[in-house]
Protein backbone atom coordinates (compact mmCIF):
# COMPACT_ATOMS: atom_id res chain seq x y z
CA UNK A 1 0.00 0.00 0.00
CA UNK A 2 1.41 3.74 -0.69
CA UNK A 3 2.34 5.39 1.87
CA UNK A 4 2.09 9.43 1.46
CA UNK A 5 5.18 11.39 3.08
CA UNK A 6 3.35 13.52 5.74
CA UNK A 7 5.95 16.30 4.83
CA UNK A 8 5.24 16.44 0.99
CA UNK A 9 1.78 16.35 1.96
CA UNK A 10 1.80 19.63 3.83
CA UNK A 11 4.11 21.28 1.79
CA UNK A 12 1.05 20.42 -1.21
CA UNK A 13 -1.78 21.50 1.31
CA UNK A 14 0.28 24.70 1.70
CA UNK A 15 0.73 25.51 -2.00
CA UNK A 16 -3.34 24.64 -2.82
CA UNK A 17 -4.02 26.95 -0.12
CA UNK A 18 -1.68 29.93 -1.51
CA UNK A 19 -2.97 29.33 -5.14
CA UNK A 20 -6.56 29.55 -3.71
CA UNK A 21 -5.67 33.02 -1.91
CA UNK A 22 -3.97 34.04 -5.19
CA UNK A 23 -6.86 33.11 -7.02
CA UNK A 24 -9.34 34.79 -4.73
CA UNK A 25 -7.38 38.06 -5.03
CA UNK A 26 -6.97 37.90 -8.48
CA UNK A 27 -11.55 37.56 -8.80
CA UNK A 28 -11.77 40.74 -6.41
CA UNK A 29 -9.72 42.66 -8.31
CA UNK A 30 -10.95 41.60 -11.27
CA UNK A 31 -14.10 42.39 -9.76
CA UNK A 32 -13.14 45.87 -8.27
CA UNK A 33 -11.94 47.20 -11.51
CA UNK A 34 -15.19 46.09 -13.21
CA UNK A 35 -16.97 48.74 -10.99
CA UNK A 36 -14.48 51.21 -10.75
CA UNK A 37 -14.54 51.85 -14.65
CA UNK A 38 -16.52 52.26 -18.09
CA UNK A 39 -18.38 54.67 -16.31
CA UNK A 40 -20.32 57.29 -18.55
CA UNK A 41 -20.53 60.76 -16.64
CA UNK A 42 -22.51 63.61 -18.62
CA UNK A 43 -21.66 66.94 -18.08
CA UNK A 44 -24.28 69.57 -18.72
CA UNK A 45 -21.85 71.76 -20.34
CA UNK A 46 -17.97 70.23 -20.16
CA UNK A 47 -14.57 72.06 -19.85
CA UNK A 48 -11.32 71.19 -18.91
CA UNK A 49 -11.72 71.49 -15.13
CA UNK A 50 -14.36 69.35 -14.59
CA UNK A 51 -13.38 66.60 -17.00
CA UNK A 52 -10.36 66.79 -14.31
CA UNK A 53 -11.73 66.65 -11.82
CA UNK A 54 -13.91 63.44 -13.00
CA UNK A 55 -10.52 61.96 -13.83
CA UNK A 56 -8.61 62.64 -10.46
CA UNK A 57 -11.71 60.63 -8.73
CA UNK A 58 -11.69 57.49 -11.99
CA UNK A 59 -8.84 58.17 -15.12
CA UNK A 60 -11.09 55.43 -16.51
CA UNK A 61 -14.81 57.32 -16.82
CA UNK A 62 -15.74 58.16 -19.68
CA UNK A 63 -17.11 62.55 -19.47
CA UNK A 64 -20.20 63.07 -22.14
CA UNK A 65 -20.29 66.57 -22.82
CA UNK A 66 -24.24 67.50 -23.28
CA UNK A 67 -23.64 70.76 -23.76
CA UNK A 68 -23.30 70.53 -27.16
CA UNK A 69 -26.47 68.45 -27.99
CA UNK A 70 -30.20 69.18 -28.57
CA UNK A 71 -32.56 68.40 -26.27
CA UNK A 72 -33.68 65.30 -27.05
CA UNK A 73 -30.31 63.79 -27.92
CA UNK A 74 -29.29 64.77 -24.49
CA UNK A 75 -31.84 62.82 -22.76
CA UNK A 76 -31.43 60.46 -24.86
CA UNK A 77 -27.95 59.50 -24.12
CA UNK A 78 -28.22 60.45 -20.70
CA UNK A 79 -30.52 57.15 -20.29
CA UNK A 80 -26.69 55.23 -20.66
CA UNK A 81 -24.77 57.20 -18.50
CA UNK A 82 -24.08 56.66 -14.82
CA UNK A 83 -24.51 60.05 -13.34
CA UNK A 84 -24.73 63.85 -13.94
CA UNK A 85 -22.87 67.00 -13.21
CA UNK A 86 -24.17 70.15 -13.41
CA UNK A 87 -21.88 72.71 -14.29
CA UNK A 88 -21.29 76.59 -13.67
CA UNK A 89 -22.44 79.02 -15.84
CA UNK A 90 -24.57 81.48 -16.68
CA UNK A 91 -27.81 82.90 -14.53
CA UNK A 92 -30.79 80.91 -14.55
CA UNK A 93 -33.37 82.78 -16.56
CA UNK A 94 -35.03 84.28 -13.67
CA UNK A 95 -38.89 83.89 -15.20
CA UNK A 96 -38.24 80.54 -13.74
CA UNK A 97 -38.67 81.33 -10.05
CA UNK A 98 -41.11 84.21 -10.84
CA UNK A 99 -38.62 87.19 -11.42
CA UNK A 100 -39.22 88.29 -14.96
CA UNK A 101 -38.90 91.70 -14.16
CA UNK A 102 -35.16 90.87 -12.98
CA UNK A 103 -33.76 90.18 -16.40
CA UNK A 104 -32.15 92.95 -17.03
CA UNK A 105 -29.99 92.21 -14.17
CA UNK A 106 -28.91 88.40 -15.16
CA UNK A 107 -26.56 87.27 -17.85
CA UNK A 108 -28.61 84.39 -18.96
CA UNK A 109 -28.77 81.33 -21.60
CA UNK A 110 -32.52 80.33 -22.22
CA UNK A 111 -31.46 77.25 -24.61
CA UNK A 112 -28.95 75.73 -21.79
CA UNK A 113 -32.27 76.29 -19.54
CA UNK A 114 -34.28 73.78 -21.21
CA UNK A 115 -31.37 71.19 -21.88
CA UNK A 116 -30.68 71.31 -17.93
CA UNK A 117 -33.97 71.60 -17.09
CA UNK A 118 -34.81 68.89 -19.36
CA UNK A 119 -31.77 66.75 -17.75
CA UNK A 120 -32.73 67.22 -14.38
CA UNK A 121 -35.75 65.77 -15.01
CA UNK A 122 -35.51 62.56 -16.47
CA UNK A 123 -32.27 62.11 -13.99
CA UNK A 124 -34.33 61.83 -11.11
CA UNK A 125 -37.17 60.10 -13.05
CA UNK A 126 -34.25 57.43 -13.56
CA UNK A 127 -32.55 58.00 -10.21
CA UNK A 128 -29.45 58.51 -11.76
CA UNK A 129 -26.54 60.24 -8.95
CA UNK A 130 -26.40 63.71 -9.62
CA UNK A 131 -23.80 66.77 -8.11
CA UNK A 132 -24.69 70.41 -8.96
CA UNK A 133 -21.92 73.17 -8.67
CA UNK A 134 -22.49 76.74 -8.91
CA UNK A 135 -25.03 77.26 -11.44
CA UNK A 136 -26.30 73.41 -11.12
CA UNK A 137 -27.12 73.94 -7.57
CA UNK A 138 -29.58 77.12 -8.07
CA UNK A 139 -31.02 75.19 -11.29
CA UNK A 140 -31.65 72.50 -8.68
CA UNK A 141 -33.14 74.55 -6.44
CA UNK A 142 -35.23 76.11 -8.88
CA UNK A 143 -35.90 72.98 -10.66
CA UNK A 144 -37.95 71.73 -7.49
CA UNK A 145 -39.56 75.23 -6.94
CA UNK A 146 -37.19 77.17 -4.86
CA UNK A 147 -36.04 80.90 -5.77
CA UNK A 148 -32.61 82.88 -5.84
CA UNK A 149 -31.12 86.08 -5.03
CA UNK A 150 -30.75 87.84 -7.59
CA UNK A 151 -27.50 89.39 -6.93
CA UNK A 152 -25.76 88.88 -3.65
CA UNK A 153 -23.94 92.63 -2.84
CA UNK A 154 -27.21 94.55 -3.37
CA UNK A 155 -29.64 92.52 -2.18
CA UNK A 156 -28.46 90.20 0.58
CA UNK A 157 -24.50 91.11 2.16
CA UNK A 158 -21.28 92.43 1.00
CA UNK A 159 -20.02 90.36 4.28
CA UNK A 160 -18.75 87.78 2.38
CA UNK A 161 -16.76 88.07 -1.36
CA UNK A 162 -18.61 85.58 -3.58
CA UNK A 163 -17.56 86.58 -6.97
CA UNK A 164 -13.88 88.65 -8.17
CA UNK A 165 -12.83 89.63 -11.13
CA UNK A 166 -9.91 87.21 -10.91
CA UNK A 167 -11.87 84.07 -9.41
CA UNK A 168 -8.51 82.00 -9.03
CA UNK A 169 -8.41 84.91 -6.00
CA UNK A 170 -11.82 84.26 -4.48
CA UNK A 171 -11.46 82.35 -1.42
CA UNK A 172 -14.35 82.20 1.84
CA UNK A 173 -14.59 79.90 4.51
CA UNK A 174 -17.84 77.60 4.46
CA UNK A 175 -19.26 75.53 7.29
CA UNK A 176 -20.76 72.14 7.05
CA UNK A 177 -24.24 71.78 9.03
CA UNK A 178 -24.25 68.59 11.82
CA UNK A 179 -25.66 65.49 10.17
CA UNK A 180 -25.60 66.71 6.53
CA UNK A 181 -24.15 64.51 3.21
CA UNK A 182 -21.69 67.05 2.81
CA UNK A 183 -19.97 66.63 6.27
CA UNK A 184 -20.49 62.78 5.89
CA UNK A 185 -18.69 63.11 2.27
CA UNK A 186 -16.01 65.57 3.70
CA UNK A 187 -15.55 65.14 7.30
CA UNK A 188 -14.80 68.50 8.01
CA UNK A 189 -17.01 71.41 10.13
CA UNK A 190 -15.79 74.24 8.03
CA UNK A 191 -13.20 74.35 5.14
CA UNK A 192 -11.82 77.02 2.52
CA UNK A 193 -13.84 76.79 -1.06
CA UNK A 194 -13.09 79.14 -4.30
CA UNK A 195 -16.20 81.39 -5.51
CA UNK A 196 -17.10 82.82 -8.39
CA UNK A 197 -21.01 83.70 -8.48
CA UNK A 198 -23.27 86.37 -7.61
CA UNK A 199 -26.37 84.87 -7.21
CA UNK A 200 -27.25 81.99 -4.69
CA UNK A 201 -30.26 80.42 -3.20
CA UNK A 202 -33.13 82.07 -1.64
CA UNK A 203 -35.92 80.14 -0.92
CA UNK A 204 -34.96 76.53 -1.06
CA UNK A 205 -36.95 74.05 -2.21
CA UNK A 206 -39.36 72.14 -0.02
CA UNK A 207 -37.71 68.98 -1.24
CA UNK A 208 -34.43 70.40 -0.03
CA UNK A 209 -32.46 70.83 3.03
CA UNK A 210 -29.53 72.80 3.88
CA UNK A 211 -25.70 71.08 3.95
CA UNK A 212 -23.57 73.92 4.46
CA UNK A 213 -23.89 77.78 4.98
CA UNK A 214 -21.32 80.25 4.42
CA UNK A 215 -19.81 83.24 7.39
CA UNK A 216 -22.75 85.36 5.71
CA UNK A 217 -25.82 83.04 6.07
CA UNK A 218 -25.48 82.30 2.55
CA UNK A 219 -26.65 78.65 1.82
CA UNK A 220 -23.92 76.87 0.41
CA UNK A 221 -24.93 73.38 -0.01
CA UNK A 222 -28.09 71.72 -0.51
CA UNK A 223 -29.18 68.23 -0.55
CA UNK A 224 -32.65 66.12 0.09
CA UNK A 225 -34.85 66.54 2.81
CA UNK A 226 -36.05 63.07 2.33
CA UNK A 227 -33.56 60.91 0.08
CA UNK A 228 -35.38 57.43 0.08
CA UNK A 229 -35.90 56.10 -3.26
CA UNK A 230 -34.60 59.23 -5.05
CA UNK A 231 -31.33 59.77 -6.97
CA UNK A 232 -28.27 60.66 -5.10
CA UNK A 233 -27.90 64.43 -4.97
CA UNK A 234 -25.42 67.36 -3.61
CA UNK A 235 -24.99 70.22 -4.75
CA UNK A 236 -22.63 72.63 -3.72
CA UNK A 237 -22.24 77.08 -4.43
CA UNK A 238 -18.52 76.74 -4.72
CA UNK A 239 -16.00 75.25 -7.48
CA UNK A 240 -14.49 72.30 -5.91
CA UNK A 241 -13.54 71.29 -9.82
CA UNK A 242 -10.94 74.22 -9.66
CA UNK A 243 -10.00 73.43 -5.77
CA UNK A 244 -6.61 71.44 -4.91
CA UNK A 245 -6.86 67.71 -4.65
CA UNK A 246 -6.08 67.87 -1.34
CA UNK A 247 -9.22 70.32 -0.30
CA UNK A 248 -11.43 67.51 1.75
CA UNK A 249 -14.04 70.20 0.23
CA UNK A 250 -13.32 68.85 -3.55
CA UNK A 251 -12.33 65.39 -4.36
CA UNK A 252 -14.02 63.86 -1.68
CA UNK A 253 -17.07 65.18 -3.80
CA UNK A 254 -15.88 63.54 -6.16
CA UNK A 255 -15.18 60.39 -5.19
CA UNK A 256 -18.41 59.54 -3.70
CA UNK A 257 -20.03 60.98 -6.79
CA UNK A 258 -18.02 58.05 -8.77
CA UNK A 259 -18.97 55.24 -5.80
CA UNK A 260 -22.38 56.80 -6.11
CA UNK A 261 -22.11 55.82 -10.05
CA UNK A 262 -20.69 52.95 -9.74
CA UNK A 263 -23.53 51.85 -7.41
CA UNK A 264 -26.00 52.91 -10.13
CA UNK A 265 -24.38 50.87 -13.10
CA UNK A 266 -24.37 47.90 -11.00
CA UNK A 267 -28.09 47.96 -9.88
CA UNK A 268 -28.61 48.91 -13.64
Amino acid sequence: MFKQNPRKSHIMRKSISNITVIIICLLSFTTTAQTTSGLKIALSLASPNYVNWIHRADAKAEPIDMGTMTVNQAVKILESCNGLVLTGGEDVFPAYYGKPEELSRCSTNPKRDSLELALIKKALELKIPIVGVCRGQQLLNVSQGGTLIVDIPTDYSKKVVHQMDDYLKCFHNVNTVKGSLLKQVCKVDSGQVTSNHHQAVKKIANAFKVGAYANDGLIESIQWKNPKGKSFLLAVQWHPERMDSLSPLSMPIARRFIQEANLYKFKK
